[in-house]
């Protein structure tokens, strides 16, 4: 007796990135995608209505929500669902907060066909999946951690240098949660994500940091 067809959500805020994994799956009929969500928001929203879901493709930089936040969000309601984040390979920063969150895995972007086939099947029976470039990228995080050194090569995002300028006006994180519409825990999470890798030891250096290159 043949398994069925797992239910798939994509969320990515560019049609043609959300066009392009549909294409790729046209022709596996053990995939079904049951919906699609230009952010974190309309994720929540169709995951609240669409109980039959069960993995979650998920892009991490989006407006509205990003996927971060949609992630915690997923993990807080205690939604049967699976979360696999959809990442670039700069994306260093967040794939272990996604993982945190509640994600089973990450798949780059450029990934290939049978690789997201591979992951979408692994995360909806249960399994973790991370790509070998990417579990690489977050290899050489740990090690650099571990160390005690600043994680070199690095660029904040966009998200983050919007964080960063706001943190150099003086704004709370309330204020920079309320003007982004992001969380306030999720403003932390970059905070601190950010000092992190550049090695800043207070807010003082992320200033700094923000000057030096020209952000602010």
């Amino acid at each position: 007796m043949s398994k069925p067809a797992v239910q798939l959500l994509i969320v990515d805020d560019h049609k043609i990135v959300r066009d392009g994994i549909r294409s790729l799956l046209l022709d596996h009929e053990d995939i079904h995608i049951q919906a699609e969500a230009s952010n974190g928001k309309e994720a929540i929203e169709i995951l609240q209505t669409q109980v039959n879901i069960d993995v979650v493709l998920l892009d991490i930089n989006m407006p509205v929500m990003d996927g971060l936040m949609c992630a915690q969000k997923i993990k807080e309601a205690a939604l049967n669902v699976k979360v696999l984040a959809l990442t670039m390979l700069k994306e260093d920063q967040h794939k272990r907060a996604m993982v945190e969150f509640g994600a089973s895995g990450y798949i780059l972007k450029d990934s290939g066909e049978d690789d997201l086939v591979n992951a979408i099947h692994a995360v909806a029976e249960g399994r973790p999946y991370f790509s070998d470039e990417a579990t690489a990228a977050l290899l050489r995080q740990f090690i650099s951690k571990k160390n005690g050194e600043p994680i070199k090569g690095m660029e904040l995002t966009e998200r983050e240098k919007d964080i960063l300028r706001l943190i150099t006006d003086v704004f709370t994180n309330v204020e920079i949660s309320e003007k982004l519409f992001i969380s306030v825990r999720t403003v932390d999470a970059h905070r601190r994500n950010m000092m992190e890798r550049i090695g800043a030891k207070n807010m003082a250096g992320l200033v700094k940091y923000a000057i030096e290159k020209g952000i602010v």
